[in-house]
C-alpha cells in the first residue's frame, strides 16, 4: 500500500514537471505582458527573474522582448498576409504584424549567469515577427521598429 502511494506521488510530481516545462516555453509566458505590469523601476530585471527567462546553461539572454498587447491580437498575426523568411532561419516562414505593437525591449547591461542578469529597459512600438502553427503563434522571432 505504501509503495502504491509513493508511485502515485512520483507520477504526480513527474506530470507537474512536464506541465511546467510546457507552460514556461509558450510565447504567452515568455513574451506577453498584458496588461503591462505596473513596475515603475527595473521592469526588465523583475520580469526576467519572475518568469525565469534565460539561455541554456543559465546564461543571461542578451536581449528579450515583452509585448504589451492582448493575446488575441498577437494570435491574429498568424493570419497576416505579410509573410517572409525568418531572419535567423531562412527556411522557416515568419508572419509580420500589420500594425505596430507596444513592447518593452530588455537589453543585457551586466551579468553573465542567471539570476545575476541586469537589463536596460527600452519602451518601443514596432512590428513583431512570429512563427505559427495551426494559426497560433508558436514562437517570437524578432521585431521591426
Amino acid at each position: 500500500m505504501i509503495l502504491m502511494v509513493i508511485i502515485f506521488l512520483l507520477l504526480l510530481f513527474w506530470e507537474n514537471e512536464m506541465y511546467e516545462e510546457e507552460v514556461s516555453s509558450t510565447i504567452e509566458h515568455l513574451h506577453v505582458d498584458y496588461p503591462q505590469n505596473d513596475i515603475p523601476v527595473k521592469y526588465c530585471n523583475h520580469m526576467i527573474f519572475q518568469r525565469i527567462i534565460k539561455e541554456p546553461d543559465n546564461i543571461c539572454k542578451k536581449e528579450h522582448v515583452f509585448i504589451h498587447e492582448r493575446p488575441q491580437k498577437i494570435n491574429n498575426v498568424c493570419t497576416s498576409p505579410k509573410k517572409m523568411a525568418c531572419p535567423n532561419h531562412s527556411t522557416i516562414l515568419c508572419f509580420q504584424s500589420e500594425t505596430r505593437f507596444k513592447m518593452t525591449i530588455c537589453k543585457l547591461i551586466e551579468g553573465i549567469r542567471y539570476p545575476a542578469c541586469r537589463y536596460h529597459i527600452s519602451p518601443r512600438e514596432g512590428f513583431i515577427l512570429v512563427t505559427c502553427d495551426d494559426m497560433r503563434p508558436l514562437s517570437f522571432q524578432s521585431y521591426i521598429l
